[in-house]
Formats: structure tokens, C-alpha cells, sequence
């Protein structure tokens, strides 16, 4: 059933715009990775680690320490973060959700993320390429492939989306940022 809704949003013509479309290279680590106990996150402005939760971070910077997380391989810690960010479950959050649900072996949920980041944004490139990737991995080629056409007709030739996907199809290395 999953792989049938991948197969149609991957094959329909979509409006070319993508929430968080260039991860092309890992997050540098900060002190929330390196200072910040869990649950927390580096604030410029303060010059401390403070709650995830609090007022004065946005979604952006929540957004930044949950990759930086993400990359560090502390899945859990990034749910959590994302838990807290107040835009709720948009394309973005969604996607990053499934990175992380994936990523700690959490296969059927991040799937459903996946989908559901998909399903918000379906010019969604960045959801379209760890979906692919976790294809990948499931040795789903032929779906992996249909999330690559997606990319490119969403104009994603050329972008770290389509790269890292059309390499991981070729090689099976997939990524982990």
C-alpha cells in the first residue's frame, strides 16, 4: 500500500518549490552537540545551552540543532527537538522526523513520516531523496528510482537531493545528513 502512494505522487506533475531542499554538506558541530545536555540547545544571543522548548528559540534554530543531532547520530535526542518546534508537523519537520526514525531503525514510522512530509509538499525534494535512500536500503530500486524521476521533474536536477539519491542507487552507499 505504501509503495502504491509513492508510485503516485512520484509519477504526478508537481509545482517546482521544495522545503529544505540543500543539505549538501554535513552540519559543523556546535555546542549543542558538544556542551548542550539532551534536551537542549546552543543560543547564540545568551551564549548557553538552553530548553528546546524555550520562547526565545525559533523553528530555525531548533530545526539547525535537530540536524546537527541528526548527523551526530543521536536520533533520539532530535525527536525530541522536533517535539518541541512550534510550526508543528509541516513538509520540513516531517521529513526530518523520518531521517531520524530511520536512522534509528525505525523503519515503518519514518516511512510513514516520509509520506506524510510527501503528502504535505509533494515537491518535497529533500523527503524524496531519504525516502528514496531508505528504498534503497530495502532494496526497492525500482520505487528509489520513481523518487528520483519525482526529483527531477520537481526541478531538483542537479541539487544534493537528486546527487545523493541517483549514488546511492548506483552504489548503495546512502547517506547520513
Amino acid at each position: 500500500m505504501r509503495f502504491l502512494l509513492a508510485v503516485s505522487l512520484a509519477t504526478l506533475p508537481f509545482a517546482s518549490f521544495a522545503a529544505g531542499t540543500e543539505d549538501a554538506t554535513p552540519p559543523t558541530p556546535t555546542e549543542t552537540t558538544t556542551e548542550c545536555a539532551k534536551g537542549e540547545v546552543w543560543d547564540e544571543k545568551t551564549k548557553a545551552c538552553i530548553k528546546a522548548e524555550d520562547s526565545s528559540l525559533n523553528d530555525d534554530q531548533r530545526y539547525g540543532a535537530v540536524r546537527e543531532l541528526a548527523y551526530a547520530g543521536r536520533y533520539d535526542e532530535a525527536l525530541s527537538i522536533l517535539d518541541t518546534m512550534v510550526e508543528g508537523d509541516t513538509s520540513r519537520v516531517m521529513t526530518y522526523r523520518g531521517f531520524a526514525l530511520r536512522k534509528s531503525g525505525q523503519i515503518e514510522q519514518g516511512i510513514a513520516a516520509y509520506e506524510a512530509a510527501i503528502a504535505l509538499d509533494p515537491a518535497n525534494i529533500l523527503a524524496r531523496s531519504y525516502y528514496g535512500q531508505l528504498l534503497v536500503e530495502m532494496n526497492e530500486l525500482e520505487a528509489a528510482n520513481l523518487q528520483l524521476a519525482s526529483i527531477r521533474a520537481n526541478d531538483g536536477a542537479g541539487t544534493w537531493a537528486e546527487r545523493s539519491l541517483a549514488s546511492a542507487i548506483e552504489t548503495g552507499v546512502t547517506y547520513t545528513y
